[in-house]
């Protein structure tokens, strides 16, 4: 058995954690706003005659975070967060499932509103992790296989080109899986258009500020800039 190092004093040292960039930041608020996003997506909104649900007012900003992975840390670390996100999201769905079919006390009247907003509903968690999954890693692949053709110019290419792809993947499996048979005909594909076309929207729309963010962290990686080999396909 290896021996705990110890400090002159004879105290254990903490394991050394990296602190330089911003990785950990970008991650953290990446699986933030998707775990916010999928208990907004409980609710569907209409607004005139388009359908939307709760989950598109940050949804769209996962994809803006995870091109900023992509651009900044590339594929190997895309991908660990992007598992890290479905992971958590899986944790959030079974914790709410337990709090779900857990005895309620004798004087909690809101058993039935809490199944309503967070019940766990099968079908919509398997869409939400399993459009989630697909979509991320299409667009974080897509925009580093284009950089490795356009290395740092025209960034805009990959951003829109990878957000086209991912988004229109997870919103097709998403909608597919959750309410195919539930919403037919017209109304099902109102939802799957709107939703796509509105989300695409909202990246380019935000394009700008993604810009400054990419050029922001990248300043602040002391190793970004380094040689390396194109991506393998995954």
């Amino acid at each position: 058995m290896t021996a705990t190092p110890t400090s002159p004093a004879g105290h254990a040292e903490p394991a050394h954690a990296a602190v330089t960039g911003h990785f950990w930041a970008v991650a953290a608020t990446f699986c933030a706003l998707l775990l916010i996003s999928n208990v907004g997506a409980t609710k569907l909104i209409a607004v005139g005659p388009l359908i939307t649900d709760g989950g598109a007012f940050l949804f769209p900003l996962v994809y803006v975070v995870g091109d900023v992975l992509s651009e900044v840390y590339g594929w190997r670390a895309t991908r660990r967060v992007i598992w890290l996100a479905f992971a958590l999201s899986a944790l959030a769905a079974l914790t709410f499932w337990a709090v779900q079919v857990a005895p309620p006390a004798a004087d909690w009247p809101n058993q039935a509103a809490f199944e309503a907003v967070l019940g766990f509903v099968p079908r919509i968690v398997a869409a939400s992790l399993a459009g989630f999954l697909v979509g991320q890693l299409l667009n974080a692949w897509v925009l580093v296989r284009i950089k490795a053709r356009t290395d740092e110019r025209r960034l805009w290419v990959r951003l829109l080109g990878s957000t086209a792809v991912g988004q229109l993947a997870d919103t097709l499996v998403f909608c597919t899986i959750a309410f195919y048979g539930v919403i037919t005909g017209w109304t099902f594909v109102n939802y799957v258009a709107t939703g796509y076309v509105y989300k695409v929207a909202v990246e380019v729309l935000v394009l700008p500020v993604t810009y400054r963010v990419i050029a922001v962290v990248k300043r602040h990686e002391p190793t970004y800039g380094r040689v390396v080999a194109a991506p393998p396909v995954p």
